[in-house]
Formats: structure tokens, sequence, C-alpha cells
């Protein structure tokens, strides 16, 4: 199967390069990461060790593929629809933090389909990522229910050595993802700690509330989702990757701007519309956009 990769960072790089022990990948991102692929392939290393030799692009522009796999930073969204909607794909499938979905439907002829995974990655220097857990992948329709398209792609990831499930229950899992995304990444970033800390220790408090607050989020827009099985997801990913860092505290520690508004901001909008209160949510993105504010990185 042909696959692009739109936003070959960290997690980007890591799904491509796995998909590349089996599949024609093309990864779109910037130099030098692209460069040195070009020049001495991609190295995985870590839990998984590899070194593999995918097409590595900066332009993704006039591209085409089976699928494309959508790994940007959530604020990217509408940059990688405009560029993707030149293309040609028969499929198209967000790996990103957030609620995008819906922005790249808005934007992109082919079907989108909604994506989890659960692996791990850091970007380690230009041609070399870690892969810091090996997780498992799950895809499917957005609305829910069965899709045959995500079942082949699904098929086609598990080839390569992807435990991947053609999921019928996306909302639930979106949400899910969600949940352990608003409880893990701001308190982890704020206390500049990791995944199992931001769980065990006195952040703790903070993290379970901000998943439960999404769980209410959730069902309140009809979506089954208990405050209970929103902290068993989070306290399952904490438990996995108890010594990584989270995204949001990479970005924090290497001074850059976060996903507070594609994590946070998508929580308060849906508790708005539905008149569920997130207080806990609505602390902690406040607390990141006071830390942007201050580094001018809330627009850039």
């Amino acid at each position: 199967m042909e696959v692009l990769v739109y936003g070959a960072g960290a997690l980007g790089s890591l799904v491509g390069g796995l998909l590349a022990r089996a599949h024609d990948v093309t990864l779109v991102g910037r130099d030098p990461h692209m460069r040195r692929i070009r020049e001495d392939g991609l190295r995985v290393e870590g839990a998984v060790e590899t070194t593999v030799h995918p097409r590595a692009l900066t332009d993704g522009y006039h591209r085409s593929a089976a699928v494309a796999l959508v790994t940007t930073k959530a604020y990217d969204t509408d940059a990688a629809a405009r560029a993707l909607s030149t293309g040609e794909y028969e499929a198209v499938c967000s790996l990103q933090n957030g609620l995008t979905e819906e922005r790249l439907v808005a934007s992109l002829d082919p079907p989108v389909l909604a994506g989890t995974t659960s692996y791990g990655a850091r970007l380690l220097e230009p041609g070399r990522v870690r892969c810091t857990g090996v997780g498992t992948m799950s895809l499917g329709s957005i609305a829910g229910g069965e899709s045959p398209l995500a079942a082949r792609v699904a098929a086609a990831f598990a080839d390569a050595g992807i435990e991947t499930t053609a999921a019928t229950d996306m909302p639930r899992r979106r949400f899910a993802k969600l949940a352990v995304n608003a409880g893990l990444n701001g308190p982890s970033a704020l206390a500049r700690i990791t995944n199992g800390e931001t769980i065990a220790g006195p952040g703790r408090e903070a993290a379970t509330e901000a998943a439960r607050e999404v769980a209410r989020v959730a069902r309140a827009a009809g979506i089954s989702l208990t405050e209970s099985e929103a902290v068993e997801a989070l306290e399952s990913v904490a438990d996995a990757t108890a010594a990584n860092h989270s995204s949001m505290r990479a970005d924090v520690d290497a001074g850059r701007r976060t996903e507070v508004e594609a994590l946070y901001g998508a929580i308060a909008t849906r508790a708005d519309d539905h008149g569920v209160p997130v207080p806990t949510c609505r602390t902690i993105a406040s607390l990141l956009e006071a830390w942007e504010a201050s580094r001018d990185l809330d627009e850039s």
C-alpha cells in the first residue's frame, strides 16, 4: 500500500518508519530531518530497531497515495488540509491530538478516518527516532460503525507489524483519547514531570478530574464514556509510558507553542455547547495560555 505521512516529526516518523518495513512510504516533514533521511535512511531505535529508506520530502502538495496519515501538531491541521487537497488519496486518517477530524472533512474530498495510537516516540536528531513504547493503533469512521475502508487500512498496517484494529466505536475512542491527553499533557507540562509522576504524585487529583470532565462532556454529547472508563484509560496510558514525557511537556521544555487550544479549547467549546462545567480543564488551559503569552507563542 502507498502511504503518505504528512507531518513527519516524532510520531509520524516512527509510524512511517514502521510502515516502511512493508509498504511504499513517503514522509513529508522539515529539513534537516528529511534531508538526513534522504541521505542515510531513517533509523528507528529503542523498543523497535530498524533502518528504512522511505521517500522524504518537504513539499506535500500535489502528491498521491492510497492513504495519507496526518500527524502534524493540531494547530497545523488547516495547513495540512490545504496541501492534501491538491493531491489524490483514497483515504485520509488523522493520528493527531485533539478533535481535528472535522476540520479535515470540511476541506477534503476523500473520506476521513479517525485514528488513535498508543505508540511512544521521540525525535532524537535528524534521521533518528526512538520508539519509547510499543503500542497499538485503531482506525475507524468518525461517526462509528463498520467501515470496509478502515478494515482495509488496518489490515495493511497489521502487515507491517503494527497491531491495528478497525474500530466501530471511534466516537468513544476519540473522547477517551481526549480524556487521556487532558489528564496527562497539561499537568505534566506545567509541573515538568513524567507521565508516571503525573498520575502517581500530587498532580493525580488534577489529572483524574480533567479526565472525568471530558467524560461528562462526552456523555452530554451522547457518547458512551463513563468517568471511571476515562480515568482507567488515563491510568493505563500513564502506567505504560511512565518514564516518558508527554508531547506537551516536550513542547514546553523546548519553548514551543503547545496544543492547548486543540485539547482544552476543544473540551471547553463542547462543554459550552452542552452546559457542562469543566473548571479543571479551564484552569489548566489558562495557565498554559499564560505561559505561551509571556513568550509570544500563542499565535506563532
